[in-house]
């Protein structure tokens, strides 16, 4: 049998020398070339040592192999010859393969593939990738509603798998036992039997473990499938090679044969593989169509629980983006949760063991998370070396293709270097990427969490909520890029070192002119950052001062309206945007020097270099011209990217120290504010002793002082004084809300807390009832009392969801006195023992504080203990006890009999200075959150240069440097030509035509940084000025269906973003698409070859990025869905504090917090896995690239095609690839992101709705001589379905009449006047002033012939003489003479005159002093119409009876239109008109309607002067 064997070995060897020679048609292949590789074929040795053909290992030489040895030797030209030990990788693989060493891996035998490489490269391989895949997947949460068998596909395929696993093991037993099978040796067998062997038992518990999740519903990854069918080619070219070896041919070997059979099951067990996957069964209906998340299903945990390897490859992630993909990321739910180590709980009880009040914020953040932070030092260090190994290693492989005299081991082990050290350095730069965002994430969490908490124990001492907004957006962010920057500050120059001594290795003293000029260039970089910074905060310092302007501007924009003041405050608004331009410009300049330097430097050093090196008399050559390209490249990172380094340390430093000084707060303790003694007498409930307190801790704003108050057990206690005289400081001083100078303060059953009403109502963005019921249990029984009690059935009943209507923003979907209504039921609706009523009653018509009075205050809690404060004097006769303020003091306590007479008809000089509002403006909460946005923008500005500029995997490029690439590609070109000697006419030629190229491509960038920045400004300002424009033409009804914070996004965010986020974006967008397709071209003319690599490259690359898009869009919208809530949180805390803590809800508002937080982290971080996940496929891609280039290099250098400059031209812009792919993937992501900003100016540049503006008629300016007004068939209604607000009224007012306007709330009084402004059409009907109709007017011709005092006293933040006079029409005297009519000449000089400064929102005067001077304003108008909107609801009767003499006085000849719920300031009109349902009922003079008995007048006024019948006698 033997003998029989080697005789058909022969023949097949004689068949297949012949069918080389036949089919190449020459001999002269087979001598050289063909026989190397015959000769791999002809030294294989059996498995038992003996050959299967004759001569083999051990027998003689025939004369066939003496030629292909001769054969072997001739094509290898010197590799025979090699010194022993320098070609130790080709005898291994010759002693694995059992091939000769000259080709020990020869690619084909006969008319197949060469049996090695196929068991080698075509089934090793792939077997370990599927290991290595499945290992991924063995880490797959068990999903939690599995009950169901798997679905047939399941079973077929883990059946599979498992036979799959099996028949490697058994193929050994023919190879091992004698005589041995073939056809390759017993180790080569093994080996791959084995590989195979693990790879299916891998994938078998893989499948098992998928079979058990979510995707046990589905067929399970694409990926995983794929994998597994890759082996099959292997096996299909095996059974080739037993075909024609003819092992089915007698005489038939049992060990050939057993192979072949076990060879056909494994193909036809992978064939059903792929049928289980193909067809899975199971259920009918489509998988698509389940839910991806059930009812009652969280999705996955991220991360926690999954092996290393799905760890290292983001595998965790395949639902997530799977979801993203199918457009099912809707909310934020959606996203998979925290990892443990990140959940804001977790979080909070880490930081909190090691936090203590007065701590230092960095030790304890140290101590929670600093060392596993420092130790992410050693993944960076490690992660640098490994990018210097790509310039090393292609120095050494250049050098290789260059000299030719290394064994190709070596060539192979430079190219298997380069790969693996850029696979290696990928994983290591992307796993610090992660671990740093982890460690981020971590303390952002916790300083979230401590910067909440603080704010819930803030003392009096509070920073405006715009200041606390900052902290928590702005500097919370900025302290968190030290965790960046850090690690980058001893990196850079670790890295500059090493790359200067690699320069020095390369071309000697030669590296010192370009390092002399990338130094002298330092310094100039760093003058052009420190110009950023600067202009860049005086940018952000003109921006605030322009959004907060815009704030006001849109919280007042009925008022400007009013008044006629769009163009003034609009003129404000542009003067603040120029400015902010002007800098803007200065920074745009700078930027376009600095984008120039970075795309110069690089090309400028390279030519100081090689002109240095060359006239020094050296000779260039590809290895030294490539490594020095590339190690330039690595010099200029750390040099451009340490200044922005250095400058955010510095910046978190800054942050640091702010938000250290907001946590170092005196707090609110209320265990030493209150007296721990109980009070002397058991029926009291309140005892002060001569208590002090002042809004700060050492009494320079107006002290309170209390000598002696003891209130007792249920008493109704009033609080009445002139306005500013400090009623609300009494109040919040009970409450604990201002510093206790000294005194006791005793308060009966604290822990209950109080009942707290505040003057400027305070109502949460939710539901009504949700508002009431404030988080305590619904009680139908006492949820109905309380709605009954404040008057409120009536309004719900008019609400389209009733009580669970939900109120906007700051409540402003309602009216005044609905909100002031919910604010008190809510404190009803807590049951409470004492209360704190802070004039509920002066939002309210008189009709319906009547019936708050008896039904709440004295019927509901009628048991409690009551301090109200309010001037409505006739309201308190019922009071108990009746308290007198003045200047702070407490003059006088009594029965009201006493007390309210003495409330003094002539005001004494007025307080210093009024109190400060106890509730903080809430309208600075929109306006620092958008000051917030923006800075952040600018800040992610500087940001997104440093990360831009940040190493790539390899530690080579970045898409800064390849800012335009025509001289980038052309740069390397000018030493190709060197490998052969040249004269120095060549070089001068060469080095001409560089210096040349470069300039052009210098002059080309410098014109494209300059030009790119003129475009920017000039879109900016265009974008703006359309903007404002259009938004302050628009209509009343846009605004007040739009929430403020809607419309000032456009102006903060939106409009910074143009300004700057996104031209600095789109300017990297395109640098790094032209540096692309350079960079493709440049491989393409350099390894041709490398093209068919590029298709299944691009569409791998395609998908990918498409699958992270769609995901990260989707991702960043939820981010920034889920940070509004957060900020609105805080803000509302602010506003509301006095009230959370008066009832003891500031635990559920922390738990809150918590959820909120809870669910942005979740978006932030899946965000940055989802770049990381992003990120290492692309460095994978990379990688791929560069190891093929290298495996194209060596294959054309067999063949002795292979040109060294090409090839290090081509591996030198390869290993800048991976940066370019991600770069072009994110900046294309942020462009579209950021595109939408430019979407939604557009939206309100082009569609908003604008004010009909009528024609303009030649009336001349003073048109309206007499001041006649009237209404003809009147009919409103604020929106088509809902009932007319004005239903046909008609009335006529004589020139110089004065008419009071009165009826119940929501009876269409405050209509009547929007209708006259023409704030709003009516449906039908018109209006005529002087006989004229108003329709026919421009607005502004119309608005600047009226006047108007209203509601909501409307303040700017600007001086008195701004808000008196927008226009600047008026001389001081007239100003001071208005002030003094107003009374409130005193508090304006105390202020600092004129030129005093009011405040945000004129925070610095109280309620009645702001109604005052809005008072003032319209006493300067020159107008024949005033309308007085119930304008002094919020000042004390005495000062409200000299206001209405000055009016009467003043406006003795004009027409006088006032809306009053005090029915008093009416009384005194020529005639009432009394509106019903916007209905006229009644018309005619006060005494006339009196004395109608049924008349709605006499009703009403019957309703407000009740038990003060004396109160109107004199009238």
């Amino acid at each position: 049998m033997p003998g029989d064997g080697e005789t058909r070995g022969e023949k097949q060897m004689e068949r297949w020398v012949t069918s080389v020679q036949k089919s190449n048609g020459e001999t002269s292949y087979l001598s050289t070339f063909g026989t190397a590789r015959m000769g791999g074929v002809w030294l294989r040795g059996g498995s038992d040592g003996r050959s299967w053909f004759r001569g083999g290992a051990g027998g003689g030489e025939t004369g066939l192999e003496s030629a292909s040895k001769a054969g072997c030797y001739s094509a290898s030209r010197s590799r025979s010859t090699l010194p022993s030990g320098e070609a130790s990788m080709e005898r291994l693989l010759a002693q694995l393969c059992g091939s000769s060493a000259a080709w020990p891996l020869p690619l084909w035998e006969g008319d197949t593939t060469g049996h090695c490489f196929t068991q080698l490269v075509l089934s090793a391989l792939p077997h370990a990738l599927l290991a290595v895949l499945s290992a991924c997947y063995l880490g797959t949460p068990r999903s939690p509603d599995y009950i169901l068998p798997c679905s047939p596909g399941w079973r077929l395929r883990l059946a599979a798998s498992f036979l799959l696993s099996v028949f490697p093991l058994l193929d050994l037993l023919p190879v091992a036992l004698p005589p041995g099978a073939g056809p390759g040796p017993i180790g080569l067998e093994v080996l791959e039997g084995c590989v195979a062997a693990v790879a299916w038992i891998s994938h078998s518990l893989a499948l098992w473990v998928l079979s058990h999740s979510s995707h046990g519903h589905s067929r399970g990854p694409l990926a995983l499938a794929l994998v597994a069918l890759l082996p099959a080619p292997a096996l299909v070219l095996t059974v080739l090679w037993h075909c024609q070896r003819g092992t089915l041919l007698p005489p038939l070997l049992p060990g050939p044969v057993a192979r072949l059979c076990l060879l056909i099951l494994q193909l036809a067990a992978l064939l059903a593989y792929a049928l289980g996957w193909a067809a899975p069964g199971g259920p009918r209906e489509p998988w698509a169509q389940e839910p991806l998340l059930p009812e009652d299903q969280e999705p996955e945990v991220a991360e926690d629980g999954e092996s290393w390897l799905s760890h290292f490859s983001y595998a965790w992630l395949a639902p997530l983006l799977a979801r993203g993909a199918c457009g099912e990321l809707q909310q934020p739910q959606d996203i998979c949760r925290l990892p443990h180590r990140l959940h804001p709980t977790y979080l909070a009880r880490v930081f909190q063991s090691h936090w203590q009040e007065g701590a230092r914020l960095w030790r304890a953040l140290y101590r929670a998370f600093g060392r596993c932070y420092l130790t992410l030092g050693l993944l960076k260090l490690v992660g640098t070396m490994l990018g210097f190994s790509g310039p090393l290693l292609l120095s050494l492989l250049v050098g290789f293709l260059e000299e030719g005299q290394e064994p190709l081991s070596h060539g192979l082990l430079y190219a298997l270097g380069l790969a693996s050290g850029a696979v290696l350095g990928a994983v290591l730069q992307n796993q610090y990427g992660y671990e740093v965002c982890k460690v981020k994430l971590q303390a952002r969490g916790a300083v979230l969490n401590i910067l909440y908490r603080k704010t819930l124990q803030l003392g009096p001492s509070r920073p405006p909520t715009g200041e606390a907004l900052n902290l928590l957006g702005t500097d919370s962010e900025r302290l968190l890029n030290f965790a960046g920057s850090f690690h980058e500050a001893w990196g850079l120059p670790l890295q500059l070192a090493i790359t200067l001594y690699m320069l020095y290795q390369q071309v000697g003293v030669a590296f010192v002119g370009g390092l002399i000029l990338a130094l002298l260039l330092v310094p100039v970089n760093k003058v052009i950052a420190t110009r950023i910074m600067a202009s860049n905060q005086e940018m952000l310092r003109h921006k605030d001062a322009r959004v907060k302007l815009v704030t006001e501007l849109l919280s007042g924009i009925r008022v400007i309206k009013l008044c006629g003041w769009e163009q003034a405050l609009g003129a404000r608004v542009e003067a603040c945007r120029a400015r902010e331009l002007g800098r803007l410009r200065v920074i745009k300049y700078l930027d376009a020097a600095c984008v120039y330097l970075w795309a110069a430097l690089p090309v400028v050093i390279s030519i100081v270099i090689f002109i240095t090196y060359v006239l020094m008399g050296h000779q260039l050559t590809a290895t030294k011209v490539f490594t020095a390209l590339a190690l330039v490249r690595m010099l200029i990172l750390p040099l451009n990217n340490f200044p922005w380094v250095i400058n955010g340390l510095l910046e978190a430093k800054v942050s640091l120290d702010r938000i250290q000084l907001f946590l170092d707060l005196p707090n609110h303790n209320p265990q030493a504010y209150y007296s721990p003694d109980p009070p002397t007498e058991p029926s009291t409930v309140l005892e002060l002793h001569g208590a002090l307190f002042s809004w700060d801790p050492v009494g320079t704003s107006q002290e309170t002082f209390i000598s002696h108050l003891e209130v007792k057990k249920g008493m109704l206690v009033g609080i009445v004084g002139k306005v500013g005289c400090g009623k609300s400081s009494l109040l919040a001083a009970v409450a604990g809300e201002l510093h206790r100078l000294r005194g006791r303060v005793v308060v009966w059953g604290l822990s209950k807390g109080f009942g707290l009403a505040t003057q400027e109502p305070w109502i949460q963005f939710a539901t009504i009832r949700d508002n009431i019921l404030f988080g305590k249990t619904f009680d139908a029984q006492l949820y109905k009392e309380v709605l009954e009690a404040c008057a409120l059935n009536d309004d719900l009943s008019i609400l389209p969801a009733g009580d669970q209507t939900e109120v906007g923003e700051k409540g402003m979907t309602l009216s005044g006195g609905q909100r002031a209504r919910i604010a008190l039921a809510r404190a009803v609706y807590q049951e409470k023992e004492l209360y704190l009523l802070d004039d509920p009653l002066a939002a309210v018509d008189a009709d319906v504080a009547n019936h708050l009075l008896h039904r709440c205050i004295l019927g509901m809690l009628s048991h409690s203990t009551r301090l109200l404060c309010t001037h409505r004097t006739e309201y308190l006769e019922r009071a108990d006890v009746v308290l007198l303020m003045e200047a702070g003091r407490l003059i006088q306590a009594g029965p009201p009999s006493e007390i309210l007479p003495l409330v003094q008809p002539v005001p004494k000089a007025w307080a210093e200075n009024g109190q400060k509002s106890d509730s903080a403006t809430r309208n600075a909460a929109d306006w620092w959150l958008s000051h917030w946005i923006s800075q952040l923008k600018a800040e992610n500005s500087s940001q997104e240069v440093q990360a831009s500029t940040s190493p790539a995997s390899t530690g080579l490029f970045s898409p800064q440097l390849l800012l335009f690439s025509p001289g980038n590609l052309y740069t390397p070109v000018f030493p190709l030509p060197k490998a052969a000697p040249n004269g120095s006419s060549d070089i001068h030629f060469y080095l001409t035509v560089y210096a040349t190229i470069a300039g052009v491509n210098s002059l080309c960038t410098l014109l494209r940084a300059v030009l790119f920045a003129a475009g920017t400004l000039e879109a900016a300002a265009t974008l703006h000025r359309r903007l404002l424009h259009r938004v302050l033409m628009a209509p009343v009804t846009f605004f007040n269906a739009t929430p403020t914070g809607r419309i000032l996004n456009r102006f903060s965010s939106d409009v910074a973003c143009v300004d700057d986020s996104l031209p600095f974006i789109l300017n990297i967008l395109l640098a790094n698409a032209a540096g692309l397709l350079g960079l493709l071209a440049v491989l393409g003319s350099g390894l041709p070859w490398l093209l068919l690599l590029l298709p299944p490259l691009s569409i791998i690359y395609y998908h990918v990025q498409r699958h992270y898009r769609a995901s990260s869009r989707e991702l960043r919208r939820l981010g920034s869905l889920t940070l509004s809530p957060l900020y609105t949180h805080l803000a509302d805390t602010l506003a509301g504090l006095s009230v959370l803590r008066a009832t003891g809800a500031t635990y559920r508002f922390e738990e809150e917090n918590q959820r909120l937080l809870e669910l942005n982290q979740r978006c932030q971080f899946a965000t940055s896995a989802t770049m990381q996940w992003l990120d290492i496929r692309l460095q994978l891609m990379g990688a791929a690239v560069v190891s093929a280039i290298a495996g194209i290099a060596l294959v054309q250098h067999q063949q002795g095609l292979a040109n060294p400059g090409l090839v290090g031209l081509s591996l030198s812009y390869a290993l800048s690839l991976t940066g370019l792919l991600s770069g072009l993937v994110s900046s294309f992501t942020q462009t579209e992101a950021m595109l939408v900003s430019v979407e939604r100016l557009e939206e309100y540049s082009c569609d908003l709705p604008q004010e009909p503006q009528g024609q303009p008629l030649q009336l001349g300016t003073g048109w309206l001589t007499q001041g006649g007004v009237e209404f003809q068939d009147v009919v409103l209604a604020y929106r088509p379905g809902l009932p007319n607000a004005l239903d046909g009224v008609t009335f006529c007012v004589q020139p110089g009449e004065k008419l009071g306007i009165v009826g119940r709330t929501g009876s269409g009084k405050s209509s009547l006047l929007l209708v006259l402004f023409r704030l709003l059409e009516p449906s039908s009907g018109r209006v005529l002033l002087d006989g004229v109709d108003i329709s026919q007017l421009e607005l502004a011709q119309l608005r600047s012939q009226l006047a108007i005092i209203p509601q909501e006293p409307f303040l700017f933040s600007g001086t008195v003489r701004e808000n008196l006079d927008p226009r600047g029409l008026h001389k001081d005297r007239a100003l001071w003479q208005a002030l003094e009519q107003c009374h409130l000449s005193e508090v304006i000089t105390s202020m600092g005159g004129l030129d005093g400064e009011l405040g945000e929102g004129g925070r610095s005067l109280s309620l009645g002093q702001r109604q005052l001077l809005c008072l003032a304003r319209a006493l300067l108008t020159d107008a024949k119409i005033l309308c007085i909107d119930e304008a002094t609801a919020s000042v004390d009767q005495k000062t409200d009876q000299l206001l209405q003499q000055t009016i009467c006085k003043r406006f003795a000849n004009k027409t006088v239109l006032t809306i009053a719920h005090r029915l008093n300031t009416i009384l005194n009109s020529d005639r009432v008109l009394v509106l019903q349902a916007g209905r006229v009922v009644e018309l005619d003079s006060p005494a006339t309607l009196r004395n109608q008995p049924h008349s709605l007048f006499q009703q009403l006024l019957q309703s407000s002067q009740q038990g003060v019948p004396a109160s109107l006698g004199g009238r």
